[in-house]
């Protein structure tokens, strides 16, 4: 079981539906048999800036950050995961510039975030490998084209 707290504190209006967030996370995160909670919070590039600046030290919003819970063992009797924060117009930019459905970038970013939170990583291209190959595997799985080959994200010309 999953919960999802998702916060909107972004201007956006055409947002995925808590619906779709949820069936992301909980394609990400079917491995974990432990019942699990976690917050996605969306935001504008401000905030976004603020936190990439403040978290990572870098000057600029990025598209996901992924907080892993880091709970001390008996201390909460909760199943925190821990949280994503999600920058929409970075999510809407990189799927406009690289030619993909933003239905597509948006289950990709979940999907690559939840990964972190259950301790996925691409520091070495060992880890990195893993890692997309998991995400392409989930993507595939709800239809979606595999996010790490080119050309894979046109839609078909209608005839």
């Amino acid at each position: 079981m999953i919960e999802l707290d998702l916060q909107v504190a972004s201007s956006a209006s055409n947002l995925p539906s808590h619906a779709d967030f949820l069936a992301w996370c909980t394609l990400a995160l079917r491995q974990r048999t432990a019942p699990s909670e976690l917050t996605i919070r969306l935001v504008d590039a401000e905030e976004g800036l603020e936190l990439n600046a403040t978290w990572r030290g870098k000057d600029y919003p990025t598209n996901v950050l992924s907080f892993p819970a880091d709970i001390p063992e008996g201390l909460l009797d909760i199943p925190l995961l821990g949280d994503l924060v999600i920058c929409v117009p970075v999510v809407e930019q990189e799927a406009a510039e690289q030619g993909k459905t933003l239905p597509a970038h948006w289950a990709h970013l979940v999907i690559h975030g939840c990964l972190h939170l259950l301790g996925y990583d691409h520091i070495d291209d060992e880890e990195a490998e893993e890692m997309e190959s998991l995400e392409s595997q989930l993507l595939a799985e709800i239809g979606h084209p595999d996010p790490y080959r080119d050309n894979q994200y046109t839609d078909p010309i209608p005839s």
